[in-house]
């Protein structure tokens, strides 16, 4: 079964199949509207808030979302899978060093 994921920053649409982290689904279609950093659920890079839908996760790190944050519908792109269609918000910002 597929997912639909809308970035709400972008407008960005894209496909995530069951199973798969929207974070992964979104760099396979080419898409960029949240940013990427280690794909492991440590540096916090791709955090969102998800505004609709369900999801499951794996464990994130607490550094980047506290357990209050994950209540309220916050995650790493990298680390949830979709279960319904989602609507989500980018919270996390890319920030290289110069």
């Amino acid at each position: 079964m597929t997912f639909k994921v809308l970035i709400e920053n972008t407008d960005e649409v894209f496909g995530c199949s069951e199973g798969q982290h929207i974070l992964s689904a979104m760099s396979k279609m080419g898409k960029k509207g949240i940013p990427s950093g280690c794909h492991g659920g440590g540096c916090g890079v791709c955090k969102v808030k998800i505004n609709q839908g369900a999801f499951s996760s794996k464990k994130m790190s607490r550094a980047h979302v506290s357990a209050d944050e994950e209540k309220a519908g916050y995650a790493l792109a990298c680390r949830i899978f979709p279960e319904t269609d989602i609507t989500l918000h980018v919270i996390g910002k890319l920030q290289k060093r110069f």
